[in-house]
């Protein structure tokens, strides 16, 4: 076992001045102590404030104080830097103090500004100095896109690693942590630190390997993953599974036994683009299943997929929002007979209309290249934050079924739910957490309700020089690919790279067709394109390359500019369609204008997209040629679509933990 993990029980609460825990409750993973309801009731108040901000003067007073001591070290040897490091670190716990004292922490941030120098390359901004004090002090470090926030990330890693504390450095996707973790390797390594990363593909012995280095960078669905496996192995477990669980084991279906976890501690966790993973990933829980018999059998899918292709919209059921069907008066009676061989309890209308609503939202609210793709013969589901192709994982309450025999596909076997868990319960069971984003503040609220985490916001290193051009608003979709492929190819004329923001697979394919229509070169990068992400990603800055893609080019994805492209005007970004949450449509827009480069970006989008199908036919009607018109119609649309997102997270979070409680393998409850 690493070195690590032999952790001072207050050591991570004295470092980071931080209050989550008493020192007597102090284990391994945080309890689910609660405070009186006067004490909830106030904290929650608390949200409604706006996110703080970190004062240039004090951010130049610690870089000062930071870049005094660093002169000192500038021609001492390593081992000496990194003696005076862990000094350091020592006397600041003894300190009981924690962040309050200035100069300790500055002494800290000068040995690892000097190692980062010598072995990165990179003397950290002194916004970076201040965003890793922020994660230090267990808030979100809200720091816009380009600043820089795999370095303070890191920066804020080395510092509580080396005081013994486990370091947990989340991202949203396997790619991102192992990017991060091999650019910062040598970082930690100076300080004689070990890490690692988590991959999909591994097995678990590599990944029990990993979780005990120093720092692993891992994203947040392999992690909820990795501690459900370690619930099922024994912690909470109810008496009635226990032989289920040991066959379990005994197949390797679900790695180590009790003895031997695969995470062994939950100390810190840093959350790269929090919003990302804390917020719009935790309205889908993380299932553990096994094959089963299922809750429907064949013959009543089949049934309920052949009646939902009898009923009329209007006529039969409507829509409401994005994931809820309403059956109207008569949609039982117009679908066919239930075959004889299914079940008498399907014969009861409220259970009929259960799995016909399942049915319906297959066929019509689930749609390919958009939430899933075809691929290998298999309905694989895309990550709509992401546009990632969520491998090995499936839809329950049989709407996978539902999908396979909507697009003929062979249909897999039902599955038995084991262990669920949402990011809102997982994620609160760290001693302190900590974020980074360039896009918290619209969910400051729900992140400070549901996570404790308050926002600090930090200026930019230098003047952001990206320039905002006229959104445009055509009639058709048609209209909108025409428009959009002009306008990449004025730019690509003027030697700018261009970036096609799409919502879907579909939509970077039509987009990519009307661009190969008129002959003009590009690159696709998708979830059907996503081997070779980092070469594509590698080359968009070249000037006059055009790069289409969905939201993988989005979060995380630094774009680096040629010399010729940053004198033609640097990266120009065409955002197709507006996101529900303004927080992705301005990830997209951060790929331009990084660390005070020059840049261009501009919204083309047109009155059948998805986010305005709610608005009534006259509004859409008036937003073509009117940006003000538009300009507010897209505000409208997405606080209805925000609010909707959060009742839907916030209830299932109340369906997890009822659910949970009986299943019984998540632990004690909050």
């Amino acid at each position: 076992m690493d070195a690590a993990l032999n952790l001072d029980p207050t050591l991570a609460r004295t470092l980071a001045g931080s209050a989550f825990c008493r020192a007597d409750t102090l284990r391994d993973e945080r309890g689910t102590e609660r405070g009186h309801r006067v004490e909830q009731f106030l904290r929650s108040l608390l949200g409604w404030l706006p996110p703080g901000q970190e004062r240039r003067e004090d951010i130049s007073a610690f870089n000062d104080a930071i870049t005094k001591q660093a002169d000192a070290l500038r021609n001492s040897p390593d081992a000496a830097i990194a003696t005076r490091f862990h000094e350091e670190l020592a006397a600041l716990k003894k300190s009981g103090v924690g962040l309050r004292d200035s100069q300790r922490v500055a002494a800290v941030f000068a040995c690892i500004g000097e190692a980062s120098r010598r072995t990165l390359g990179m003397w950290p901004h002194p916004v970076q100095f201040t965003g890793a004090r922020v994660l230090l002090s267990g808030r979100l470090a809200e720091m816009q896109t380009g600043e820089g926030k795999t370095l303070v990330a890191g920066l804020a890693a080395t510092a509580m690693a080396g005081s013994g504390a486990v370091v947990h450095v989340i991202s949203t996707n396997d790619y991102l942590a192992r990017r991060d973790c091999e650019e910062m390797q040598p970082l930690f390594a100076y300080f004689g630190l070990s890490s690692a990363f988590i991959e999909g593909e591994m097995e678990p012995d590599e990944r029990r390997s990993s979780y005990r280095h120093a720092i692993c960078y891992v994203s947040g669905k392999e992690l909820v993953f990795d501690y459900l496996k370690d619930q099922l192995a024994g912690h909470g477990m109810q008496p009635t599974r226990v032989t289920q669980v040991r066959q379990l084991w005994a197949s390797g279906a679900i790695g180590a036994g009790p003895s031997e976890p695969l995470i062994p501690a939950l100390h810190f966790a840093i959350v790269d683009e929090a919003d990302s993973v804390l917020i719009d990933e935790a309205r889908t829980p993380m299932i553990i299943s096994r094959e089963g018999p299922g809750v429907y059998e064949l013959e009543l899918l089949k049934w309920a997929i052949a009646a939902a292709g009898v009923l009329e919209q209007g006529r039969h059921f409507q829509i409401r929002g994005e994931r809820d069907i309403e059956l109207l008066p008569g949609a039982l009676e117009a679908c066919p007979p239930l075959p004889a061989e299914v079940r008498a309890v399907w014969r009861s209308p409220p259970w009929r209309s259960l799995v016909l609503r399942q049915a319906l939202s297959a066929r019509y609210l689930f749609i390919k290249d958009q939430h899933y793709i075809l691929a290998e013969g298999k309905v694989q589901i895309v990550d709509e934050s992401t546009g990632r192709v969520m491998a090995d994982r499936s839809w329950e309450q049989g709407l996978h079924q539902l999908i396979e025999m909507k697009e003929g596909l062979e249909i897999t076997q039902g599955r038995e739910t084991m262990a669920r868990m949402t990011f809102q319960r997982f994620f609160r069971r760290y001693f302190l957490l900590a974020g980074l984003t360039g896009t918290a503040a619209e969910a400051s609220r729900e992140l400070w309700s549901v996570y404790r985490l308050q926002i600090r916001r930090v200026p930019t290193n230098r003047v952001i020089q990206r320039r905002r051009m006229p959104d445009r608003c055509a009639a058709t979709t048609e209209e909108k690919w025409q428009a959009v492929a002009q306008d990449a190819c004025d730019a690509a004329t003027r030697g700018q790279p261009v970036l096609i923001g799409t919502r879907s697979v579909e939509a970077s394919e039509q987009i990519a067709a009307e661009l190969a229509r008129r002959s003009i070169a590009h690159v696709v990068l998708n979830a059907r394109q996503d081997s070779d992400e980092a070469g594509i990603v590698s080359e968009a800055g070249r000037a006059g390359c055009i790069t289409v893609a969905t939201n993988m080019a989005g979060r995380g994805t630094d774009i680096k500019l040629s010399t010729e492209a940053r004198a033609a005007g640097g990266l120009h970004v065409i955002l197709t369609e507006f996101h529900e949450s303004p927080r992705v449509d301005r990830q997209l827009f951060g790929r331009s204008g990084r660390q005070g480069d020059v840049g261009s970006v501009c919204a083309m989008v047109c009155a059948q997209d998805t986010l305005f199908r709610l608005l009534p036919g006259w509004w859409r009607w008036a937003m073509a040629g009117k940006p003000h018109v538009l300009r507010y119609a897209v505000r409208w649309a997405q606080w209805r679509a925000e609010r909707r997102a959060y009742q839907g997270r916030m209830q299932t979070l109340r369906q997890d933990r009822e659910l949970s409680r009986l299943i019984g393998f998540a632990g004690n409850l909050k």
